[in-house]
């Protein structure tokens, strides 16, 4: 009847926003009607639930901190899971799916090392982290594929430009930053950055920064350095030194913060 179809034509002119969304959210490749990529934009949300990584870049180095989860406490903790060394003047934190971000990190030393092979020289930072966003692009571009469910903090030194600190999503979008932060509670570590981040930083200060960014935004109610890992860049002796920071050296700016949880008799 025609009162049948004017219903039926009304339900389809209603249907939800979330109902429509799903017809163009199952490939990377086709946009909705709004302009936007959902399988880009679930990659990123997959980012904000992961452990928090901060990066503060200081006057004389760069430091990264993250929130290292125990999932066990029979688990071994030879490597970190969260910082890695590309090559002798970067290094880089990460936030999301590891497996991901081992493909992207051995992708990232093999073109460092291709260019330092070609040309005798470290490659500039903010290339190679062009070089690894393209591909990162592409993987949003073409059917098949799935972005990579990682967002990276990069901390590198070159003879262009110093001491820089870059940061990467899984669109293949890149910035460089003084201090920012990724993985969940980042907008909070964020406002807390901008308040108190002073361009005539140094390394120290720049370290207890981080560490009190970490306190505000993680879940935990107290610190210690089984729950978080920080690793410094910097210039020692003229020559540039990727350090990750030991478990005694965290303790010690922990308690000149007195976040140390105390002990109780």
């Amino acid at each position: 009847t025609a009162a049948g179809q004017a219903h039926s034509y009304l339900t389809a002119v209603s249907e939800p926003f979330s109902n429509m969304a799903r017809r163009y959210d199952s490939r990377t490749t086709t946009f909705s009607p709004e302009g936007r990529l959902y399988q880009v934009e679930y990659a990123m949300e997959a980012i904000s639930h992961a452990g928090i990584c901060v990066g503060i870049l200081a006057k004389d180095g760069i430091v990264l901190a993250v929130e290292k989860k125990i999932t066990s406490k029979l688990l071994e903790n030879i490597s970190s899971e969260k910082m890695y060394k590309v090559d002798d003047h970067l290094a880089c934190a990460v936030a999301g799916i590891t497996a991901d971000a081992n493909i992207l990190i051995n992708y990232a030393r093999l073109a460092a090392q291709r260019y330092s092979l070609t040309y005798q020289e470290p490659i500039p930072v903010e290339q190679l982290i062009i070089n690894l966003c393209d591909r990162k692009q592409g993987y949003t571009q073409f059917g098949g594929l799935r972005p990579f469910g990682v967002s990276f903090l990069w901390a590198g030194w070159d003879k262009n430009y110093g001491f820089q600190l870059y940061q990467s999503d899984p669109s293949g979008n890149y910035g460089g930053w003084k201090a920012t932060a990724i993985g969940a509670n980042n907008q909070a570590a964020q406002s807390i950055l901008k308040q108190e981040y002073k361009n005539d930083m140094e390394l120290g200060e720049a370290v207890k920064l981080a560490i009190k960014v970490l306190n505000k935004s993680m879940d935990s109610t107290s610190l210690t350095s089984e729950k978080l890992e920080i690793a410094t860049v910097s210039m020692v002796e003229g020559s540039l030194q990727y350090k990750i920071l030991d478990g005694a050296t965290v303790d010690g700016a922990l308690k000149e913060l007195d976040l140390q949880p105390t002990e109780t008799s």
